[in-house]
């Protein structure tokens, strides 16, 4: 399966007829597995959910957005992906009114300091 088929526009999310949508935000870079866990638990608490994965922009990431969209709709357990800034967030967020918006931006911006940091260890700095 071509996972790219996963990825909507903002206004093909919004007509999505989803069974009560979580929509997860967060930049998707440099998948680590301490990531790839928490959004299996996200999938684990909304079983019943559709899991749609918003990918913010962001002037720190390493990946360009389609490049992260296309690795966010690769995990199986997303079932879409909308790439967009924060006022296409609000007006998918409004159509499709769902059940839970999980934010992993902190996280990830975390994770990244936290790799930034090891590498810089690594290299004696």
């Amino acid at each position: 399966m071509d996972t790219r088929t996963k990825i909507l526009t903002v206004e093909a999310a919004r007509g999505l007829h989803a069974l009560s949508p979580v929509v997860l935000t967060g930049y998707f870079d440099i998948l680590r597995a301490e990531q790839a866990r928490q959004i299996e638990n996200e999938r684990r608490r909304y079983t019943e959910s559709t899991l749609v994965a918003f990918v913010l922009p962001s002037a720190t990431t390493l990946l360009p957005q389609p490049a992260r969209a296309e690795m966010a709709a690769a995990l199986r357990v997303i079932d879409y992906v909308v790439t967009g800034d924060a006022s296409d967030l609000t007006v998918l967020i409004n159509a499709l009114q769902p059940l839970s918006v999980v934010h992993l931006e902190t996280d990830e911006e975390r994770r990244y300091r936290e790799l930034v940091q090891h590498v810089h260890r690594r290299q004696g700095r």
